[in-house]
């Protein structure tokens, strides 16, 4: 079985704030594989922002690359996390400036923003991410119920799902919420090609239990519990 990749979310967010060149530096403390950030357009800048709630101050797509391009990063992979559709040209063109495209994975919610992106860079890897949240709606007794009926109707579907996308060269890989991460999902992703990243995964038993299903990584807040979970 192949080792586990390590992903920090937004680089470290529960060690320091996230989608920052501090937060990146954090990650390779704590001997990530890969680094997912996200990237959201406001007034005309790319900024590495999850929502628009975050985008004051916020550093510019520019200026995380031109930091994860430098010779510290070596060998680290990018999980580039584009939250809306628009603007895949723009990340593109950045990603060829910086000479990062062959160690970037780029994920979206969108499906479009995939077709889109596979026609500008086929030698990028693509990822699509699963389910189109904005929030936990199991953080909420009002949508608790609901969303774990949701869930389960999910589980039955994904499998199949993620096996044409990958089979038709949609995507290279599926990032999927724990939630949604089954035996036969597994199963399907592998006999497919394809690879599987878990979101977001803060508890280390729960890192354990999907390392032992056999998923390709997980990606978390906190890059210190894949140390304490071996």
């Amino acid at each position: 079985m192949s080792a586990l990749r390590r992903i920090g979310h937004k680089g470290a967010d529960l060690i320091v704030p996230g989608n920052t060149p501090a937060s990146f530096d954090a990650a390779l403390e704590h001997g990530v594989d890969m680094i997912e950030f996200d990237v959201l357009e406001h007034e005309g800048r790319l900024l590495l922002a999850h929502d628009y709630a975050h985008v004051d101050g916020a550093p510019t797509l520019e200026e995380g690359l031109a930091h994860l391009a430098s010779s510290a990063f070596e060998g680290i992979e990018l999980d580039v996390d584009l939250k809306l559709p628009g603007y895949e040209q723009r990340a593109v063109e950045l990603l060829r400036e910086y000479d990062l495209v062959e160690r970037t994975l780029i994920s979206t919610m969108w499906m479009r923003s995939l077709i889109v992106l596979r026609a500008l860079e086929p030698r990028l890897r693509l990822g699509w991410s699963v389910p189109r949240l904005k929030s936990d709606p199991t953080q909420s007794w009002v949508t608790k119920l609901p969303a774990y009926a949701g869930a389960a109707w999910v589980r039955t579907k994904l499998p199949g799902a993620a096996r044409a996308h990958i089979g038709a060269g949609r995507c290279d890989a599926i990032m999927s919420h724990w939630r949604l991460v089954t035996p036969r999902l597994v199963r399907a992703i592998k006999e497919a090609g394809g690879e599987l990243y878990v979101w977001t995964v803060d508890d280390g038993p729960r890192i354990s239990k999907l390392e032992r299903l056999g998923v390709t990584g997980v990606i978390t807040n906190d890059p210190r519990l894949f140390t304490a979970s071996t």
